[in-house]
């Protein structure tokens, strides 16, 4: 029988069953499962019904219903195994080509197995929420016709207020992951203990923002954990640190030897999932702080990470619209109130949007993420250069085999004539490839376990080879039959494509038709390549650019101390000792660096009187001691530095260029500017570069200020450890329960470039597999070449020819080759490196040099692959290769 069409089976399962399905069985096995399909339609949904039908399918593979696959051609079995022996022996009997072959795609499956394991991960961020199909991040996006702008901070009132006007929203909770307050890193210690360790993963967290993560708990209930002031959520690996073996549930933890403000443990979660971008150790509470006074229930400040989690089958672009909406109506009349330029701005131009927490990891490069993302355009980069490496090995079986077509023209023919049929040929040949492709996968398998550790510290990750987990095998297998099916189905219609008396005969053209199709897919392995080269060139030259360009100040030679904060009013006695030892020439405090991972802030700067008439520009202020400009080498161009003994200094500014360009002061000195206070301006310092080069240097306020957790020590020495020794002294004398903690500025300049880094290695470590890769293929076709030209090149040497000709006629066509890829990879390479230039504010230009480096390296590469087998033959006796033929 069979169902209405309307509620069809899935038609696949159908196929399935019938091509297995023994005939004897299969009209009523079939009408059994129709039945049952249409009894569940009746009772369940179409899918449930379609799921119980394709699990009835692969239920009846059982031995009494499968059909006889073998019985219409009893011959099969044997059929394969001659042509796995056929295979084999060939593979055998060229050893050489074989040993490319199989190398080659070896390489090209390791990369790939790599490649794939980092995708996995990547993609894996962020998608191990309990209902995480729910929760969305809040955005802020202001799309004027100048520019578009996307960021994170909110004002602290959003989340309940959204949460209050829109059914939609089930739960809203707030995050502050910055460096701000407690936040960031502390130095921490039980009540009643006096050693002090560092930590650096705080961040303030709501209660229903962790309710609405749901971390699984160790000690204590998510519904309680933060629901205090001064609570704090810690993981279990800081439990055990601090309590070992002991419920720290109402224990305290003193922050920074801040006495005065314990943080009592709520709660112990499990270990933050690595793969989550929500991962701090210790979670202080929201619940009744207020970082200044107003500061919960005003629309000025915008510190706050929102979420929310919406009910089920909210429509998130009908809610991004709503909660738009209902901001322009509240905050542009307070933006209004105040006579506040952007208000205007706000009403026509901002909106939010709602971001899936699934996306968070991969999709924020623009959002100025301050917690660690990754990159989609880095996982298609991975994954675009692995399945290139994969592809240029294929090309290298494809190379191979079409140019031995000769040698096995008459087997072809042969079998042809006894009465194999060109389907027969076809599997022969795709056998032989599947065959290929098996071992090297197995060499693959066991090159990226080699190659692991140096894959990782290339991608900044920890990966493993995942030799324990189930689907490795079928992967594998299946990669095995797919890549083996694609590099052979090409050579396999085209070796059996052969006509017998022809092939037999020995009246087989080599063709111009596969020499041409050669001459192209090497083209294409060294364009490849080529760009590879240039693009690993280009990532260098950048680095090495931002590294060495004068930043304004002076990186070298300056340790930063970290965790001085806990110093409390000895910081000037700290600096003094600090003084007293030879090589320190400055020492300055202040939170506040030209490197990442030291405190930044965002004011609102006019000219005196002008707030309700100039557009505000946006600074930065950082609060400095008076010895900070001298300590980091910084170019004071007019006015004077800070005096700690001058009381007016306290509202004093010194500001850069940039800065006093965008106020609008020509001249700056004496001026008076406002944020939230008066100042005047005493000073301006040259531009320097505090962020990163990616962006343009922003204007700059500096503020006296007699407070810093990081202890910038400028010194003099060439003996660097035995200063730091004597640092270190000094250290444990001031602070005896705090071990010393220290980095250089230069290393940690160094480290905000990371990414442009691995991005070079990428490039660098593919280069040098994708040119092997087309080194093997080009030497297999130049040994191919001269023997199929023995006699010529013997004939040439009896008529005088001497070596240098011999061995420019057998270079000469490889070389017109890589000469093709260069004028292909050339302009396509400088478009793109063009591009992934454009990320930088601050970037080089890329030269001619660049390309004549590539140039030089690909062609010496090209000459030294070709000459082995060209310098055999040139200098080989004529007479031997007479006698062959």
């Amino acid at each position: 029988m069979k169902p209405d069409k309307e509620i069809r089976p899935p038609k696949w399962a159908d196929i399935l069953l019938k091509w297995f399905c023994s005939e004897r069985v299969i009209e009523t096995l079939q009408g059994d499962l129709y039945e049952l399909y249409l009894i569940r339609r009746d009772r369940h949904s179409k899918f449930k019904a379609d799921i119980g039908f394709i699990g009835d399918v692969f239920s009846s593979i059982r031995p009494f219903a499968l059909r006889k696959l073998w019985s219409k051609h009893s011959n099969t079995n044997a059929m394969f195994r001659n042509n796995l022996k056929v295979a084999w022996r060939g593979l055998v009997k060229h050893k050489m080509y074989s040993l490319i072959k199989v190398s080659g795609l070896a390489i090209g499956i390791a990369a790939c197995l790599l490649i794939s394991l980092f995708v996995i991960d990547e993609l894996g961020h962020d998608k191990n929420y309990v209902d995480g199909d729910q929760i969305f991040r809040l955005i802020n996006v202001e799309d004027n016709p100048a520019e578009s702008e996307k960021w994170l901070s909110h004002q602290p009132l959003i989340a309940q207020m959204m949460k209050e006007q829109f059914p939609d929203i089930e739960m809203a909770g707030r995050l502050i992951p910055y460096n701000w307050f407690a936040g960031g890193d502390n130095q921490v210690r039980r009540a009643d203990r006096k050693q002090n360790a560092y930590e650096d993963s705080f961040a303030y967290m709501d209660q229903e923002l962790l309710e609405i993560l749901q971390p699984k708990m160790v000690y204590g209930s998510i519904e309680e954990a933060l629901t205090k002031p001064n609570s704090i959520l810690i993981s279990r690996e800081k439990a055990e640190k601090y309590f070992q073996d002991e419920n720290p549930i109402g224990k305290t933890l003193i922050l920074d030897e801040n006495l005065e403000d314990p943080w009592v443990v709520g709660g112990v979660m499990e270990n933050p999932d690595e793969r989550n971008h929500i991962k701090f150790d210790f979670l202080l509470s929201l619940t009744g702080q207020e970082f200044w006074s107003g500061e919960q229930t005003s629309w000025c400040c915008s510190n706050y990470n929102t979420y929310f989690k919406v009910a089920k089958g909210t429509d998130p672009e009908l809610l991004e619209d709503k909660m738009t909406f209902a901001m322009k109506e509240q905050y542009v009349p307070y933006l209004k109130e105040r006579g506040n330029q952007y208000a205007d701005a706000v009403e026509e131009y901002r909106s939010y949007k709602l971001q899936p927490i699934g996306e968070v990891y991969l999709h924020s490069k623009e959002l100025n993420e301050v917690l660690k993302h990754g990159d989609i355009g880095v996982v298609w980069l991975f994954s675009a250069i692995a399945l290139f490496v994969l592809l240029l090995a294929c090309i290298n079986f494809i190379n191979l085999s079409t140019a031995k077509s000769a040698n096995r023209a008459k087997e072809v023919g042969l079998r042809k004539v006894v009465g194999s049929f060109r389907g027969n040929l076809i599997g022969q040949f795709l056998i032989e490839s599947i065959l290929v492709t098996f071992i090297s996968t197995l060499i693959g398998v066991l090159i990226a376990a080699a190659l692991m550790p140096a894959f990782n510290t290339i991608s900044g990750k920890s990966l493993e080879m995942p030799f324990a987990e189930w689907w490795l095998i079928p992967s594998m297998l299946m990669l095995a039959i797919v890549v083996g099916t694609i590099a052979g189905i090409y050579p396999a219609f085209y070796l059996s494509a052969f006509k017998p008396i022809e092939a037999i005969s020995g009246k087989v053209s080599r063709g111009a038709k596969t020499s041409t199709l050669r001459g192209i897919m090497v083209v294409f392995q060294f364009t490849c390549s080529v760009i590879l080269i240039v693009g690993s060139l280009v990532v260098y030259k950048q680095m090495k650019f931002m590294l060495n360009k004068d930043l304004g100040y002076d990186k070298e030679h300056v340790i930063m101390l970290q965790g001085a904060s806990s110093v409390g009013d000895k910081l000037d006695l700290l600096q003094n000792e600090l003084l007293q030892i030879p090589e320190v020439m400055n020492v300055s405090a202040s939170n506040y660096l030209p490197v990442s991972g030291t405190r930044r802030d965002q004011n609102e700067f006019w000219v005196e009187g002008r707030s309700k008439i100039d557009k505000a520009v946006g600074a930065q202020i950082w609060r400095v001691d008076d010895d900070y400009i001298e300590t980091l080498g910084m170019n004071l161009m007019s006015g004077r530095d800070f005096d700690k003994s001058s009381v007016r200094d306290s509202t004093s500014l010194i500001i850069n260029q940039t800065m006093a360009r965008e106020l609008g002061l020509d001249d700056p000195l004496g001026a008076r500017i406002e944020n939230r206070q008066g100042w005047t301006i005493i000073g301006v310092i040259e531009d320097f570069h505090f962020e990163s080069m990616r962006g343009g240097i922003g204007p700059l306020a500096l503020a006296l200020g007699r407070y810093g957790s990081v202890v910038p020590v400028k010194v003099n020495s060439k003996n660097m450890q035995a200063t730091l020794e004597s640092i270190t002294a000094t250290w444990d004398e001031m602070m005896p329960n705090q071990p010393i903690r220290y980095s250089f500025m230069d290393e940690v300049f160094a480290s905000m470039y990371e990414d442009v880094q691995r991005t070079g290695n990428v490039f660098t470590g593919f280069a040098i597999l994708a040119i092997f890769v087309a080194c093997l293929g080009l030497f297999g076709l130049s040994a191919f070449m001269v023997e199929q030209r023995s006699k010529e090149i013997s004939i040439r040497k009896v008529l005088g020819a001497s070596i240098k000709m011999i061995f420019n006629l057998l270079t000469v066509n490889f070389m017109k080759l890589v000469a093709i890829s260069l004028l292909i990879a050339i302009p396509v390479s400088y478009l793109l490196m063009d591009e992934w230039l454009l990320d930088f504010e601050f970037r080089i230009e890329i030269g001619w040099l660049v390309f004549a480096i590539a140039s030089v390296i690909i062609t010496v590469i090209a000459i030294a692959t070709v000459s082995y087998e060209s310098l055999k033959a040139a200098v080989v006796n004529p007479a031997k290769g007479l006698r062959s033929e």
